[in-house]
């Protein structure tokens, strides 16, 4: 789907894309899941085929290894503004997150994986309003499925270092539950602890973005259509453009917030389960 900005308009109309022949003046066209499959950019047909999606991703990785080298290569026992709002938002995640969760010592083990599960995810999240990029690349379900399993086996590495095979038997063999039900909690057990957590953790994930996406990029696509197809062809129906562009406007607020708490939740969880598996009792 062929690209286009009505900057003279607005700038976040930069998220909407025109009709696939590009002409502007076609009849409206919706969004569609295709918007996650683009077409290849460098090395097509080959095993390092890359699509706009994967360039993003590269290039969110490079933004936040500078972004974080940068802001914190420096520090001063005086703060300037740009290192105290640095400080405040590492702080949130290895204060809020990590060691509350997880305590000073489990904490500082997790602490590099958990950071960079918050900062990549939010990244990734937010590249979904940011026009010229606008699409979030965790709306793929692969990449939330590469996450979602690295968190898995995080904790599970983290119980059997800490109880041996015993974290089995701690997660599964409840105690306190009466004997003639243990076989049933343990399969119940099982099916929560090993198959839905990582189930859960990409498909929440995936479905915010996706969502967010469809959305945004509907309310830009109808703005584009009201304004530069029906009200060009002097209908006043497209002032409704006004409308849309309100809610896209609006919407685009949303979608930031919801891809810092979708980063957060995905991080909590992470910190959440690890700490389950190192707990004697689970």
């Amino acid at each position: 789907m062929q690209e286009k900005a009505l900057i003279a308009l607005h700038p976040l109309l930069a998220l909407a894309p025109f009709a696939a022949d590009g002409s502007g003046d076609s009849g409206f066209e919706g969004p569609s899941i295709n918007d996650f499959f683009p077409l290849p950019v460098l090395f097509a047909g080959t095993p390092f085929e890359l699509n706009r999606v994967l360039l993003i991703r590269l290039l969110v990785v490079v933004v936040l290894v500078l972004f974080l080298w940068l802001g914190t290569r420096s520090w001063k026992v005086v703060p300037t503004r740009g290192q105290a709002a640095m400080e405040f938002v590492i702080g949130f995640v290895r204060q809020g997150i990590v060691i509350d969760t997880l305590g000073e010592k489990a904490g500082k083990r997790f602490m590099p994986l958990l950071m960079t599960i918050f900062f990549l995810t939010l990244g990734l999240n937010l590249t979904g309003t940011i026009p010229g990029l606008q699409i979030p690349s965790t709306g793929l379900i692969g990449q939330a499925l590469i996450m979602a399993v690295i968190s898995y086996v995080t904790f599970i590495y983290a119980g059997i270092r800490e109880h041996r095979f015993r974290f089995f038997r701690n997660a599964l063999w409840i105690p306190g539950v009466p004997i003639f039900i243990k076989p049933v909690i343990a399969v119940l057990e099982f099916l929560s602890t090993f198959i839905v957590r990582p189930v859960t953790l990409t498909l929440r994930l995936t479905m915010n973005m996706v969502a967010g996406h469809m959305l945004l990029a509907l309310c830009f696509l109808a703005t584009n259509f009201f304004f530069v197809t029906v009200l060009a062809g002097g209908n006043g129906l497209g002032l409704l453009g006004i409308g849309t562009l309100a809610f896209g406007t609006a919407f685009t607020v949303l979608e930031i917030f919801v891809g810092a708490l979708q980063a957060y939740v995905f991080t909590i969880l992470t910190a959440i389960y690890i700490q389950m598996a190192l707990a004697d009792e689970h």
